[in-house]
């Protein structure tokens, strides 16, 4: 007994019975926390880059198409298919809805650029489904049908319109006020729709998301297809493409306002080969330092001579002299070629 007594005694006294409320009060915050942390919204960001060059390579894929379908057309009669221009861009471009976005695949442009749409108003944000936030469906049946109508039908419309009151002078037309308020509705929606399309790209650049319009509207936004894919598009050619075009482009520029014969008396006193400038300068005119277009040649040297040189250096004399190591010439021994 006494034995007892000493351990407990050295154990110290006994907690109070309450000891594991104040324990669970403590420790309950921080399992709160824990619980909660699957709730946490994991911020993603999309490149603004790669949803611009998506559309890009887009618009190009589309115009590849044209392309290839103009030269089937190409023995037909000539014109035939320019009154038909916005049906064929129209019948393309809803190709290429039909064939990626109504099956829920990405367009080439997207493809390429690891970009998919996903409808954020059905996105999970929290969960414990969510793991890299790139998670969430595709869009539905509604936002595919009105995203055929707006980028298709809109654009169809808009360019048959723009033809149509062109060809009957809408913005002409004086006398008739209706056709005048017509164009008036035109101009201006097309105005506001500018200004609309400048304020949404001012958001984009500032959040990333909703590069146009119809996909603010419809809350289709682009999400990575692959949270581990890097894009698949090297721009390493396009840019030495971009740089030999603008060269090439410069020197077309500049070089029908160059003249041969200064670039020549400038790059003279570089040149290493004396023999070719001297023989090189034998073809100029010894008098004007010009090279002739329509030479003459002065016997018995057999020196050309251009025609302004014979006209301003005879002085009405019966002789030139063409250099220091040729004798006088008679202006009458000066033959055209």
């Amino acid at each position: 007994m006494p034995q007892v007594e000493s351990a407990a005694a050295s154990e110290g006294p006994a907690p109070p019975q309450d000891a594991w409320v104040v324990e669970f009060r403590r420790l309950l915050p921080r399992w709160e926390s824990l619980r909660d942390s699957s709730k946490v919204i994991i911020p993603i960001s999309i490149s603004r880059v790669n949803q611009f060059d998506a559309a890009r390579l887009d618009v190009e894929m589309s115009a590849m198409l044209k392309e290839q379908l103009l030269k089937v057309f190409s023995l037909v009669k000539p014109g035939l298919l320019f009154q038909y221009e916005p049906e064929l861009d129209a019948f393309l471009e809803f190709l290429i809805w039909r064939f990626s976005i109504w099956v829920d695949k990405p367009t080439p442009g997207n493809a390429l650029m690891n970009l998919r749409y996903r409808d954020e108003r059905a996105a999970p944000i929290t969960g414990k489904e969510v793991r890299t936030g790139l998670e969430g469906p595709g869009l539905s049946v509604y936002q595919k049908i009105f995203y055929c109508i707006s980028f298709v039908g809109g654009q169809y419309i808009w360019s048959r319109l723009q033809s149509f009151s062109a060809f009957r002078r809408w913005g002409d037309s004086e006398q008739r006020p209706l056709a005048r308020r017509a164009w008036g509705l035109v101009q201006n929606a097309e105005v506001l729709y500018r200004a609309a399309s400048f304020f949404n790209l001012l958001l984009f650049l500032h959040g990333g998301r909703y590069k146009t319009i119809v996909e603010r509207i419809l809350k289709a936004r682009f999400v990575y297809g692959s949270p581990n894919m890097n894009r698949a598009v090297s721009f390493e050619y396009m840019n030495r493409q971009l740089v030999w075009n603008e060269f090439s482009e410069m020197l077309l520029l500049l070089l029908p306002l160059l003249n041969s014969s200064s670039v020549k008396k400038f790059l003279l006193p570089f040149s290493k080969d004396k023999s070719a400038d001297s023989s090189g300068n034998e073809a100029d005119c010894p008098i004007c330092r010009s090279s002739p277009s329509i030479p003459f040649i002065a016997l018995p040297c057999q020196h050309r001579i251009a025609r302004v040189g014979v006209g301003y250096t005879s002085f009405g004399n019966d002789y030139l002299i063409i250099q220091r190591n040729c004798q006088s010439v008679k202006k009458n021994a000066v033959y055209s070629i």
